[in-house]
């Protein structure tokens, strides 16, 4: 596709209605995401992996098992699901032009305003007396300079970067998966085999080459290494479902998935409790043996798309089955992308506030998640009345 405006075929002409409309279901999987990423920040200093707080509770670790090996996933999947009917509508340039304003925007603002703020309520627990100013101007000089959850944002970028040029050179490059998607209407199940197939094949290798804990960081550009390419199937498998004829694919609302949400929450417990069991044998048996066997990475790596595969079935299917209205989803929808860019200083600094109190971990996490999402929901609702901000926000 050019910079000039050209004609649609067919096939793309089709899959103007899904541009047109808002998708109900899609929006608010979206905006429940928000919330389970507001959750995870706000549970883990309360968790034996993250323990960065005196008080914790072993709920929190069954709590952030189940959100890190499958959300990040989830929006990589939502996110690619618009992008080829995006580059079917518009010039190259003008979609280009939009990812620079609603992705490489916010990351370059965020990476030197929001982060070094979040990191700095961390700083501050090993050197009271050290300044902000100070605190920033290392950050930014001589690092570590993290990018926190805003990872996500600049890693979408380059996933969006490189559909442009795909689609650039073969619009129709991701037709099969999209007959696929036709052909899962009625069989979920088929998809399904697809992505676990797929995301095995791209995890697991990872995984047992890097182990579980190695990034890729350049400044504030930071990425797990082994599920790069985890994320990356994501968005592209997403991309071919949004391709064309949605209403027709695997997603539909009148489609089996959602009518059997709740067999896939089965579908969903069984890798879930196995990845427990390794866990188990890793902390009692193993004694965090690092680096750990193949043989348990592997075992791991399939548990885990399993569980990734079968939890976004699971959160799909539910979503695009309910009939019930959602107010506070639907609320949030238009500040969900905000949200997810503001919280991050907002629920480090109130776990700050909390350290010195004496109380339970689970009314630590509750008051840490409650308030988070009110503040970064204000605060982002008032940086959006800002002329120009919803483009960006």
């Amino acid at each position: 596709m050019t910079s000039i405006s050209q004609p649609m075929a067919p096939a793309q002409a089709r899959v103007a209605p899904h541009i047109g409309t808002r998708n109900a279901a899609l929006d608010h999987a979206r905006s429940f995401l928000t919330l389970v990423v507001v959750l995870h920040h706000a549970v883990i200093p309360y968790t034996h992996f993250g323990h960065t707080d005196a008080k914790s509770w072993i709920g929190f670790d069954f709590v952030v098992a189940a959100t890190d090996s499958f959300f990040m996933a989830m929006f990589f999947f939502l996110s690619g699901l618009f992008v080829w009917p995006s580059l079917s509508h518009k010039t190259l340039a003008t979609h280009i032009h939009d990812r620079l304003l609603r992705l490489a925007l916010p990351f370059a603002i965020a990476a030197v305003t929001v982060i070094p703020i979040a990191y700095y309520a961390i700083a501050l627990r090993h050197d009271p007396d050290l300044t902000f100013a100070a605190f920033w101007w290392k950050t930014v000089t001589v690092g570590p300079w993290p990018s926190g959850p805003l990872w996500f944002v600049w890693v979408l970028l380059g996933f969006d970067l490189l559909a442009s040029l795909l689609h650039r050179l073969s619009p129709h490059l991701l037709d099969p998966m999209n007959r696929l998607s036709q052909e899962s209407f009625d069989q979920p199940a088929k998809f399904y085999a697809f992505l676990l197939a797929v995301t095995a094949a791209v995890y697991i290798p990872a995984l047992i080459y890097f182990g579980p804990n190695r990034w890729f960081e350049f400044g504030p550009f930071s990425v797990q290494a082994s599920r790069v390419l985890l994320y990356a199937a994501y968005f592209f498998i997403g991309a071919g479902i949004g391709a064309a004829h949605f209403s027709e694919g695997v997603l539909s609302s009148d489609g089996r998935l959602a009518k059997s949400s709740w067999g896939w929450l089965i579908a969903t417990l069984v890798p879930y409790c196995l990845m427990w069991v390794l866990i188990y044998i890793k902390r009692a048996i193993l004694g965090n043996l690092d680096p750990q066997p193949i043989w348990y990475l592997a075992s791991y790596g399939l548990f885990f798309v399993v569980f990734s595969a079968s939890i976004l079935f699971t959160i799909l299917g539910f979503f695009l089955g309910s009939k019930r209205p959602w107010y506070l989803l639907d609320r949030m929808q238009g500040d969900a992308y905000g949200i997810f860019l503001v919280h991050y200083p907002i629920v480090l600094w109130l776990q700050y506030w909390l350290f010195d109190y004496d109380l339970p971990a689970i009314v630590k996490a509750t008051i840490a998640f409650v308030l988070t999402v009110a503040f970064s929901w204000a605060l982002t609702a008032a940086l959006r009345k800002i002329p120009g901000a919803t483009h960006v926000l």
